[in-house]
């Protein structure tokens, strides 16, 4: 008994010695970040240096533009191209509530989707492929609509985000991610990727709730694929990721004498916040581009200050419908494949136009009235998902 009690006496005492001793080891540990807490914390620097992640999003490149980015059409240098041809297209989900912007990093995407996650707060599924970006965010949770829109990237895309939607349901977005066989693979979920892959920023948009501080940076999500996943140009089985991929038709800028005149393109999503998630598209005639407006306030990127610029707005009206799987707040579900109606706006004219995309895995395509697939101008696309009924000024 004595000798029992003697035991019970030195394992406690041991116990005690090792918490105190980890407790000290953590406490004082810069870079402990496991849980991405915010005491003592640190996010990574997008200045000069030379770690390869300390990386701008700003390139200086002189050499002839002769190369063809095939998600957006712009024209590239051949050493741009040989980063591209390396990797896989690269989904981040964005958010948008008011508290998240600025955004950082939606000016380097390629194409840009916007659709209502929940209440009316609509939010970003930002490609990636030809450009750059650090940092991007805030970047938020997985929506099965957003997982549809990326599969037509070609195989096994790379989505990045915080968690999901899981309820049972239509709508489980996680759910459909182990459907598909992403988990662990292209999936780049933020609760199974470690620092410094993703991170918190508390100062990049000073006093906002921990939802709106995840960041992240392309140049190190490809990195971490590649190292992690085996996944670059090509699978682990070799397969090139374009390997059924379509570009869509592009075109140069119109000619100045030619550019049409209407000025701003207006619409809402929800009548529901709509004063704060409105959004307008003006356009600026001499560089034929539209400057995006968001809530009454010119939309800008953090990384830039400069405001978010499209030489496409596509609008796809879909249908809307409530996911009804108990939610507290409702998830949402669109109707994206098939086909329906929509409006393109370039080179300062407007189109009416329609959409067709016959499985997850095809393309999106989008064809004139008399059945004909137009062409986009090079440059940044976004492609503005609207519920059917809703109307757009112009």
């Amino acid at each position: 008994m004595v000798n029992k009690k003697v035991a019970l006496v030195v394992v406690f005492f041991v116990f005690l010695f090792s918490s105190t001793i980890s407790y000290s080891y953590f406490k004082n540990q810069k870079g402990d970040n496991f849980f991405l807490s915010p005491i003592k914390y640190m996010p990574p620097t997008f200045n000069e240096g030379n770690d390869q992640f300390n990386q701008s999003s700003v390139v200086i490149d002189n050499e002839p533009k002769t190369e063809e980015c095939p998600l957006s059409g712009v024209l590239y240098s051949k050493t741009q191209k040989e980063k591209w041809e390396k990797r896989r297209p690269l989904g981040i989900m964005v958010e948008n509530h008011i508290d998240a912007r600025p955004q950082s990093g939606l000016s380097f995407a390629d194409v840009v989707y916007e659709v209502v996650a929940e209440g009316g707060i609509t939010r970003f599924l930002a490609i990636y492929y030809c450009q750059d970006a650090a940092p991007v965010g805030p970047v938020r949770s997985a929506r099965i609509y957003f997982i549809k829109l990326l599969q037509e990237y070609g195989q096994y895309p790379l989505y990045a985000h915080v968690g999901g939607a899981n309820t049972p349901g239509p709508a489980d977005a996680l759910g459909e991610i182990v459907k598909l066989g992403w988990v662990s693979y292209n999936d780049l979920n933020q609760f199974s990727v470690p620092f410094p892959y993703f991170w918190r920023d508390y100062e990049r948009l000073p006093n906002r709730a921990t939802e709106h501080t995840v960041y992240t940076s392309t140049i190190k999500l490809w990195q971490y694929a590649k190292d992690k996943r085996k996944l670059t140009n090509v699978d682990e089985n070799g397969v090139l990721w374009n390997k059924n991929f379509t570009p869509w038709l592009f075109k140069d800028d119109e000619k100045a004498g030619n550019r049409g005149d209407i000025n701003k393109v207006s619409f809402v999503f929800w009548n529901s916040f709509a004063s704060d998630f409105k959004v307008d598209w003006i356009y600026n005639k001499e560089k034929n581009s539209y400057e995006r407006n968001n809530g009454g306030k010119p939309h800008v990127d953090k990384n830039t200050g400069k405001v978010l610029t499209a030489k496409n707005v596509i609008i796809v009206f879909a249908k809307e419908s409530p996911a009804n799987d108990g939610y507290p707040g409702g998830h949402l579900l669109y109707k994206l494949i098939g086909s329906g109606n929509g409006l393109l706006f370039q080179d300062g004219k407007s189109l009416k136009i329609s959409w067709q995309k016959d499985d997850e895995e095809s393309r999106m395509k989008f064809y004139d009235e008399y059945g004909k697939e137009v062409n986009l101008v090079r440059g940044p696309i976004w492609i503005e998902i609207l519920p059917l009924g809703n109307e757009v000024s112009y």
